[in-house]
């Protein structure tokens, strides 16, 4: 009985590359995974997301995904998107978004901008960086939403409900930042020290009532396909924790409010007195 041969499928991102390139236009994320599905209907929704997010050059959640753990320039392979706004992405121009690269940096790798040092150069995109800053209810406050998932992630916080965190890496190598559900990307997810889950989500400035339901979506999510038995609760940090969603976590017993405080501390520096040699 003779078998017919079978092509095996590309590479997903291969497939992505392949969807966007002849479009010429700006698309997003929904309609890529259209396009996906009109020839793999069996595409996991999430796992696009994720690839989508690696090949994106001025998408700052990029690094933490394997093929993007080492410093280089976006020439490659995986360089081939560019963000325009939240799930919407181009074909990356270099000569048009200028040339972007993953950086080391003593806090570790940074996704920027290398070719330009004028003003007004875009500041790489997060998926939830666009919220503004609202520091009117004591305390500072990040200036963008990264910048606290950064600073959390490379200092994990410890909680009243769950002790000291660390914060969760899957089989794949995948670390808990911007950590891609089908709901969306979960800002941060963490294990506490009984391996049980906890998903952070965060808001730049008051939080609003509607990042319960976005944290709990999450939370469903990672309970029905990541956690295999363990509890999965959640976090909601913010500069200023509204009324609204104070009432509303009050009947989410598994989802603590918290807000969080800027410190600055200076000390003072100097030059040291230069040593003059004797002649002898």
């Amino acid at each position: 009985m003779s078998t017919i041969p079978t092509t095996p499928r590309p590479l997903i991102w291969q497939l992505i590359h392949d969807a966007v390139q002849p479009l010429g236009r700006e698309t997003s994320n929904a309609e890529i995974k259209q396009i996906l599905a009109q020839d793999y209907p069996d595409l996991n929704e999430g796992t696009v997301n994720c690839q989508i997010a690696i090949c994106t050059v001025n998408r700052v959640g990029r690094i933490g995904y394997p093929e993007n753990k080492k410093p280089r320039l976006a020439n490659g392979r995986y360089d081939f998107l560019f963000a325009t706004g939240r799930g919407k992405v181009v074909w990356y121009d270099p000569d048009k978004h200028g040339l972007w690269a993953i950086e080391e940096t003593p806090d570790g790798l940074k996704v920027r901008r290398v070719d330009d040092d004028a003003e007004g150069v875009p500041t790489p995109l997060d998926g939830e960086a666009s919220e503004p800053v609202d520091d009117g209810f004591g305390g500072g406050a990040f200036a963008l939403e990264s910048h606290l998932r950064d600073y959390l992630a490379r200092n994990p916080p410890s909680t009243t409900a769950h002790g000291p965190l660390t914060l969760f890496v899957d089989a794949d190598g995948r670390d808990g930042v911007e950590y891609q559900t089908d709901c969306g990307p979960a800002d941060l997810l963490f294990l506490d020290r009984d391996g049980n889950f906890v998903v952070f989500e965060l808001k730049l400035g008051r939080g609003p009532d509607a990042a319960l339901g976005q944290v709990q979506r999450y939370m469903g999510w990672i309970e029905h396909h990541v956690a295999k038995g363990k509890t999965v609760s959640g976090v909601i940090v913010a500069n200023s924790i509204s009324d609204k969603l104070k009432y509303a976590g009050k009947v989410a017993p598994r989802v603590q409010l918290m807000e969080y405080k800027l410190a600055v501390s200076l000390a003072p520096v100097a030059l040291q007195a230069a040593s003059v040699g004797t002649a002898t």
